[in-house]
């Protein structure tokens, strides 16, 4: 048997070593991913396809780069931050996770709660924000990696699967859909959502959570940057096709329906008029999986980020000799830093949830979000041309991370200027 470390390996042998890059999309897909390009496609169509594919690109190009810093380096992209840069930009990270957190923690509970209320309507949203919220907690804070692992392959197949059949079954004028991916349009008053669909797909702060995923699955070597390039092609390629397959399947709704309850409802009716009353309930089973998938990967990932920081902090760095490459989630859930972390994720910003504006939470999460990438950008270009010894970053990379910087930064400061009109 071909050893796992192997940088040899065919393509063939290595697709069932994946694992860390679909739990990447699983969870880069949910809330952000779904509500935002709903929005988008019931307001602008098919013309703001593009934006689906430009953002799965520079995730792929973000998530790549952190995965080469620490192959090469032995270090987390925490630790490069905390030993390469001045001391107050790791704390900026801090201040930015604890606020980040806080949102995405009411958006993804009010998320699965839509979901979960479109199906079975004999609890309020918040109530199925709620239940999801503790079941996902204790889910994370029992059960070892490769549990986990398993649920959100099964939870990811799921979803796609639906989603995609539900877009075919809905008859989009293809001719439309490819001109919507193929020609770059920014329409009157779209750069808000522009902003939230390319921030939310392929998710933002938690790419940083696949340094630690490939850490379970033993991958730690500079060899081992073959199966990440594969396993992150696979996972951004079904994320683009997600997001376009959403879109698509709302650009025929009435753009007033796209708000509160009505979000989903409204999706599943349009599939309903075509695929009848089966497939009404398969777009909602999908929709269910795609944010419940979301939450498990947030609650089980972000968490590492904290406790990394805390032990770096201490004195204690998460290197490659202080933690354990197989299920290192059981060791570092028992320390205290991991568990306070997963208890502030899924109780606290519960409080959301009573604003009844669960749509308007989770478009806030994704543009926050991509306050995020011109840092995380700058950062990874710097680490992996500077400080790598063996695995340089190749050219298109670099553009990659060059243009994704510009660009977020673009948007951002173009929407801050807006705002102070």
């Amino acid at each position: 048997m071909a050893d796992e470390n192997s940088g040899s390996m065919t393509w063939f042998k290595q697709l069932k070593y994946l694992g860390p890059g679909l739990l990447v999309a699983a969870t880069g897909v949910g809330a952000g991913d779904l509500v935002a390009a709903s929005v988008g496609g019931a307001n602008f169509g098919y013309t703001v396809l593009w934006s689906a594919l430009l953002g799965a690109l520079f995730k792929y190009a973000l998530n790549e780069g952190v995965a080469r810093w620490q192959l090469d380096s032995g270090k987390t992209i925490i630790e490069g931050w905390r030993y390469y840069f001045p001391a107050w930009v790791s704390y900026y990270f801090l201040v930015y996770l604890v606020i980040w957190s806080f949102i995405v923690g009411a958006a993804l509970s009010g998320a699965v709660g839509l979901a979960a209320h479109a199906i079975f309507p004999i609890f309020s949203v918040a109530v199925w924000g709620i239940i999801h919220a503790v079941l996902a907690f204790f889910l994370v804070l029992f059960f070892k990696y490769s549990f986990f692992e398993k649920i959100m392959k099964l939870l990811i197949i799921f979803m796609f699967s639906l989603v995609i059949i539900n877009t075919i079954l809905s008859q989009p004028d293809w001719l439309q859909v490819w001109k919507g991916i193929s020609f770059i349009k920014i329409p009157k008053g779209s750069i808000w959502l522009i902003l939230g669909i390319i921030g939310g797909v392929g998710g933002s702060v938690t790419i940083l959570s696949y340094a630690y995923w490939i850490r379970e699955k033993n991958w730690t070597h500079k060899e081992d940057m073959k199966k990440v390039k594969i396993d992150l092609i696979i996972a951004y390629l079904l994320t683009a096709f997600f997001g376009l397959a959403v879109m698509v399947i709302a650009a025929d709704v009435k753009p007033e329906a796209i708000s509160g309850n009505k979000m989903v409802l409204s999706l599943a009716e349009k599939i309903g008029e075509t695929s009848g009353y089966f497939g009404e309930w398969v777009f909602l089973l999908g929709f269910w999986a795609a944010v419940f998938s979301s939450m498990l990967g947030v609650w089980q990932g972000v968490p590492f980020l904290f406790a990394d920081f805390m032990q770096i902090k201490n004195k204690s760095s998460v290197s490659d000799a202080t933690l354990p490459k197989v299920e290192s989630s059981k060791n570092v859930i028992q320390q205290k830093y991991y568990r306070y972390f997963l208890f502030f994720l899924a109780f606290p910003p519960l409080v959301l949830l009573f604003l009844q504006k669960p749509v308007w939470i989770i478009i806030s999460y994704a543009v926050i979000g991509s306050f995020f990438m011109p840092f995380l950008a700058f950062t990874l270009y710097y680490l992996n041309n500077k400080h790598n010894k063996y695995l340089k970053a190749p050219r298109y990379i670099n553009i990659l991370l060059v243009l994704a910087f510009l660009l977020f930064a673009f948007l951002m400061g173009f929407k801050i200027y807006n705002m102070l009109l």
